[in-house]
């Protein structure tokens, strides 16, 4: 493994940075305490800009390289915020604030790329310019879009734009990546079905929406089975039903919420379309009415080939090309980083965290262990991307 000294020697003071926002996690947009540390921390390296405000409460740092012959400009994305999750571990550094607390790794994140930024600054061995990238919201509030509305990508001039996730279970010192859909799409819905209530005993005398419910239930699974590609991928789980509160009363209305997961645009529309017309027409059959609320969320995470090929050999060039992983199956998990892969070619890469709780889980902890694999991966997709 290629570690740079000077990374190597910063290690132990970024993850003490990553204990202090572990301490104190704050949720969706609300992470002003950790964006104010983050600003005064790029300042203090001497960053050439550091903007804040971007998408609510995004951070943006520009680095400029010893030159700037090439024009190039490459922007590297780490996430700020946390979950609402009570954390069951009895760390030192555990969440001080009830029912919140990073159990996804965006602590190590936001600490791995100021720890680049302070490389970066030192050195300036690189012939463009840097932009560090810090994102509010990406746990459901669509941080990322945010930032991408408020205009970064042109006021910040960037060209290419990286991000990268700490993935459990994938050992200290390998990567995983894949051109084409890294992540799928995550859209909810939400269902409204509307009977005639009344006595649980004279059933003949209402429209059952419970009924109706279930029947909607199993055919939703139709979707997968029978309309999609078997070569293609969709997830439709219904996650929530309520209805009714009494042993006696067969209530008026049913509500159903979920959501719906898919790798490509085509199975996206397709999948609304028939999740529209399954509800619409069970529920007709039923006699009852259905209100469809169908929220589009994150879009697919589609890495670009050509930047999957470069985040690759840079990865290769760090751990050995065998412990990069190119044939990565996608993930049905989502991801906002996806509005920026939109906007500007790049790509997103997983990162090994070894032998943690997984993601959202009430006992995960980053591993402090990979902090220098992920400094060194930013710092080189920076140098190799802009070579001075």
């Amino acid at each position: 493994m290629t570690i740079h000294p000077r990374i190597e020697a910063m290690s132990g003071e970024i993850a003490e940075w990553r204990r202090d926002f572990h301490r104190n996690p704050e949720l969706l947009f609300d992470v002003h305490r950790t964006a104010q540390v983050v600003a005064e921390k790029l300042k203090s390296f001497g960053c050439d800009e550091v903007v804040t405000g971007i998408g609510q409460t995004g951070v943006v740092a520009v680095i400029r390289g010893k030159r700037q012959g090439s024009g190039k400009v490459v922007g590297l994305r780490a996430d700020m915020d946390a979950l609402p999750i009570e954390e069951q571990t009895n760390l030192p550094y555990r969440s001080t604030v009830p029912g919140k607390m990073h159990a996804c790794g965006h602590d190590g994140h936001t600490a791995m790329l100021l720890g680049a930024a302070r490389y970066l600054a030192e050195t300036r061995d690189f012939d463009g310019t840097a932009i560090l990238i810090f994102q509010p919201a990406e746990e459901g509030g669509g941080g990322g879009r945010e930032m991408v509305k408020d205009g970064m990508m042109e006021r910040f001039g960037v060209q290419e734009v990286y991000g990268l996730h700490n993935m459990p279970g994938l050992p200290i010192g390998s990567f995983a990546v894949r051109p084409g859909p890294m992540m799928a799409a995550a859209d909810r819905f939400q269902i409204t079905l509307e009977g005639r209530g009344g006595h649980a005993a004279k059933p003949n005398e209402t429209i059952d929406p419970v009924v109706a419910s279930a029947q909607i239930i199993s055919a939703l699974q139709t979707i997968t089975s029978r309309n999609c590609d078997p070569l293609d991928s969709v997830v439709v789980s219904v996650t929530a039903v309520k209805a009714g509160e009494a042993y006696n009363v067969i209530p008026q209305t049913a509500e159903l919420k979920g959501t719906v997961r898919t790798l490509s645009k085509d199975m996206r529309i397709l999948a609304e379309k028939r999740l529209r017309e399954i509800v619409t027409g069970v529920a007709g059959a039923m006699g009852c009415t259905a209100v469809i609320d169908y929220e589009l969320g994150y879009p697919v995470t589609f890495n670009h080939a050509e930047q999957t090929s470069f985040v690759a050999k840079v990865a290769g060039s760090l751990v050995g090309s065998g412990n990069v992983d190119l044939t990565v199956p996608p993930t049905m998990g989502s991801e906002d980083f996806s509005f920026m892969l939109e906007e500007r070619p790049g790509s997103y890469i997983f990162m090994g965290n070894g032998d943690s709780a997984g993601l959202h889980h009430p006992a995960y902890d980053f591993n402090d262990k990979a902090i220098p694999v992920g400094v060194s991966y930013w710092a080189s997709i920076v140098e190799t991307a802009m070579p001075a």
